[in-house]
């Protein structure tokens, strides 16, 4: 089996794919995506319409998954080393699932409506649709504070969840930031940022990082 990931180094929910495979130790090709280059883009909207990544082919079926969480957990079905993705006991595997949608609905969404908002053209921008985002990270952060209770998002077993943590509270971070109230959240951001995965990425990254508008 052959893996092709279609992903660019700056992108937030490629950043959480790649902590996964990072983790597993999956090997890969990397098929970095310009959209502004015609050729690469097309190549991407023959596999993808919607022109989103990061997207994962596998040469050997010719099966695309789109969307980093059905992504990832579709690495947790088909390869044993992905299988710390997700808890084999339902009921936990429910809850790191729910931790996975509230970083990527309470927190990666609204920091993307900040940004989105900063590269609009003068006489475009949406004032009451980023005071929206700023005051739903708020809640998300007084959240997360309370709910922390462990090394990692889930408790003691690094996840899907702290995959999808850590590219939603850097950015976040960037354009929010996380105040000295929120101690444990800090911590918990610096953990991930310790992470040799997540090193990793941001290595990668970091020719592009002067790019992101916060």
């Amino acid at each position: 089996m052959t893996l092709q990931l279609f992903y660019h180094p700056l992108a937030s929910y490629c950043w959480k794919v790649l902590v996964g495979l990072y983790e597993s130790g999956i090997e890969f090709e990397r098929h970095l995506v310009d959209l502004g280059n015609r050729e690469q883009r097309a190549e991407l909207e023959a596999l993808w319409p919607f022109v989103k990544f990061p997207l994962l082919r596998d040469t050997t079926t010719g099966e695309v998954t789109p969307e980093s969480t059905i992504l990832l957990e579709w690495l947790a079905l088909r390869h044993p080393s992905a299988r710390w993705l997700l808890a084999a006991d339902a009921a936990r595997a429910l809850r790191t699932r729910a931790l996975d949608r509230f970083f990527d609905t309470y927190v990666h969404e609204p920091m993307q409506k900040i940004v989105g908002d900063k590269l609009r053209a003068a006489g475009q921008h949406d004032p009451t649709g980023v005071e929206a985002a700023r005051a739903t990270l708020t809640t998300a952060y007084a959240t997360l504070e309370r709910r922390l209770d462990g090394e990692w998002a889930d408790g003691e077993a690094f996840s899907l969840a702290d995959c999808a943590a850590y590219p939603a509270l850097y950015y976040a971070n960037r354009v929010q930031s996380i105040s000295d109230a929120h101690v444990k959240t800090q911590a918990y951001l610096a953990r991930l940022r310790a992470r040799p995965s997540v090193q990793r990425v941001m290595k990668e990254a970091e020719p592009y990082l002067h790019l992101f508008p916060g």
